[in-house]
């Protein structure tokens, strides 16, 4: 079984998405599970985590709507106002009820304030995602956001934290710290985990390669071990990459390094684990 723990959808018609503009080219248009499920099959993927892609809750329920539709998706990361603890009270049994509902994230790297997850309103309603046993996606793009993850693991224990897209690693740039020496120290952390998702340049999305982007991987290999990680294809973000398949063919070398127990943790076992993923909706994967 091949699992994506990291792809979008988005219906500019339904919700709103601040970030996303003409700007952003072959993207900026509604994109649908439909679009994306040949790129799927192609590379043999079974099933898929759809993450949150706006600070609003017409996106979750446009999510939970698309997993409705396509049994494809086995769980959801979904979106909580985590400053507004009252309100975070009232909505999240209803999520935390919901088997496809496995995690909250927030577009932190879109917000002025870079310690928004250290502020003590944010605190109450990540003690209360620890609580229900929803995982919390970190969007750390700033070192700042990674220096905020150990703190983090320490205030919450039993709060799972993922670290999506390996913390922004500085592909094709001429030194590696100091993220090198950050997700290292994240990684002292049990709960906290990382997907190998989204790893291009910010300034050109094109400008990557396997070899570029190995010592990353690798790197998050040695501190994580293949048990704390997961794959991501970060789609349709990856169509500005080259899309689907390239990104796929891009990182399949280096899982062939793997050995096939480290390779299976990897593309779906610590997803699974990680997530908590409904056993029955595994189940009901469609057969390739």
């Amino acid at each position: 079984m091949i699992l994506d723990a990291h792809q979008h959808v988005w219906d500019l018609t339904r919700a709103r998405y601040d970030w996303l503009g003409p700007q952003h080219g072959l993207i900026f248009r509604t994109i649908t599970e439909d679009e994306a499920l040949p790129r799927l099959r192609r590379c043999g993927v079974d099933g898929v985590v759809l993450v949150q892609a706006a600070d609003n809750a017409e996106d979750t329920a446009h999510m939970l709507a698309t997993a409705a539709r396509f049994a494809e998706v086995v769980a959801v990361v979904a979106y909580l106002p985590l400053e507004d603890p009252a309100a975070v009270a009232e909505q999240l049994p209803a999520l935390a009820a919901d088997p496809l509902v496995v995690g909250i994230r927030t577009l932190i790297h879109d917000l002025p304030d870079p310690d928004f997850l250290l502020r003590p309103e944010v605190g109450e309603s990540l003690a209360m995602l620890a609580e229900v046993g929803l995982s919390y996606d970190v969007v750390a793009v700033l070192p700042r956001h990674l220096e905020h993850v150990p703190v983090l693991a320490e205030r919450y224990p039993g709060l799972r934290l993922v670290i999506d897209h390996l913390a922004a690693p500085p592909i094709g740039n001429p030194g590696v710290e100091p993220w090198w020496s950050l997700l290292t120290r994240a990684a002292e952390y049990p709960d906290v985990y990382a997907k190998v998702s989204g790893l291009y340049p910010a300034d050109d999305l094109t400008r990557w390669s396997t070899e570029a982007v190995r010592p990353f991987v690798e790197h998050a290999l040695d501190v994580f071990g293949p048990r704390r990680l997961m794959y991501g294809g970060d789609w349709p973000v990856s169509i500005l990459a080259g899309d689907y398949d390239r990104v796929w063919a891009g990182l399949t070398p280096i899982w062939a390094d793997l050995s096939a127990n480290d390779r299976a943790e990897v593309l779906s076992g610590t997803a699974v684990r990680c997530y908590g993923i409904d056993p029955d909706r595994l189940a009901a994967l469609p057969v390739p």
